[in-house]
């Protein structure tokens, strides 16, 4: 038998009797819609063996659909309200399903390895409607605390979702796409309607899929480094990455340790993948070496 979701009706009843208005400032639209909340768990792929994140669960609609298909999950809930009522939703929905439901009361950027090290399996997926003011510094806070990410689907303003997912030469592509690339290979699995979310925001929305490399692309010292030339270069996106990454690499070293990378000094950061700045990083270290 199909447990039971929430819906446009159980949604406005749960936020009236908890005194819960969807707030700007946190970012909350609440899924309202069963349908959108089983085609996101089915394109997430998770199921009973997934121990699974969730940030910004709201008031469980898509909790219970992950939930309901057998998956260990762990929410993270900055209200403090909603957080107290989530364990209560499950129970009477899904009674089954409650002794593999745990909330965290955090904010999601402030998430720490202390927290997530008590619990029963470490998250193997990260589904969410993530907050939309603040959909990447989340994303690439969690990415890289939690290493046993190896997949997830996020719901995200569609803006966002097509700079994440963005490659290289594209118009959207910036500094959130290449340090998203770090971690691994991102694409749009689908678009979701306005009509799905109570209140009905004032832009689209995307769903973005993840899946993490094999194996990283280097030292956690070289990702530091590797990001800082993505700031510095997408900060000056206009300038020649001759120009735009000397404020790293020092004005009188910068093209020859670029061009020891075997990039073109000329090049702009629209036109350089991730890789591209890894060799830059590497050929830096190595000149401080020499």
């Amino acid at each position: 038998m199909t447990n039971a979701l929430l819906g446009p009706v159980e949604v406005r009843e749960l936020a009236e009797r908890l005194d819960v208005s969807p707030t700007k400032k946190l970012g909350q639209n609440f899924v309202i819609d069963p349908n959108t909340v089983r085609k996101i768990v089915r394109l997430a792929g998770v199921g009973a063996d997934d121990a699974v994140i969730e940030i910004g669960p709201g008031l469980g609609s898509l909790t219970l659909g992950i939930t309901e298909v057998g998956a260990d999950v762990t929410a993270i809930e900055i209200d403090s309200r909603l957080a107290a009522e989530l364990p209560n939703t499950i129970r009477a929905m899904q009674p089954e399903a409650a002794e593999r439901f745990r909330v965290i009361h955090t904010d999601a950027l402030d998430l720490a390895d202390e927290q997530l090290a008590g619990l029963p399996a470490q998250p193997t997926a990260l589904v969410a409607n993530l907050p939309y003011n603040v959909s990447v510094p989340i994303l690439m806070h969690l990415l890289e605390l939690i290493p046993t990410l190896d997949r997830g689907l996020v719901m995200v303003q569609a803006e966002v979702g097509y700079r994440i997912a963005a490659g290289p030469g594209s118009k959207e592509y910036g500094a959130p796409s290449a340090k998203a690339t770090w971690y691994g290979e991102w694409g749009i699995a689908g678009t979701v309607s306005r009509r799905i979310f109570w209140p009905v925001p004032g832009v689209d929305s995307v769903l973005v899929s993840y899946e993490r490399r094999a194996e990283s692309l280097g030292t956690e010292a070289e990702r530091v480094l590797t990001f800082e030339l993505v700031n510095a270069a997408f900060a000056q996106r206009r300038k020649m990455i001759r120009q735009a990454l000397q404020p790293v690499l020092g004005p009188e070293h910068a093209v020859a340790i670029i061009e020891q990378a075997g990039i073109a000094p000329t090049a702009r950061a629209e036109q350089l993948h991730i890789t591209d700045f890894l060799a830059i990083a590497r050929s830096r270290a190595a000149a401080e070496l020499r």
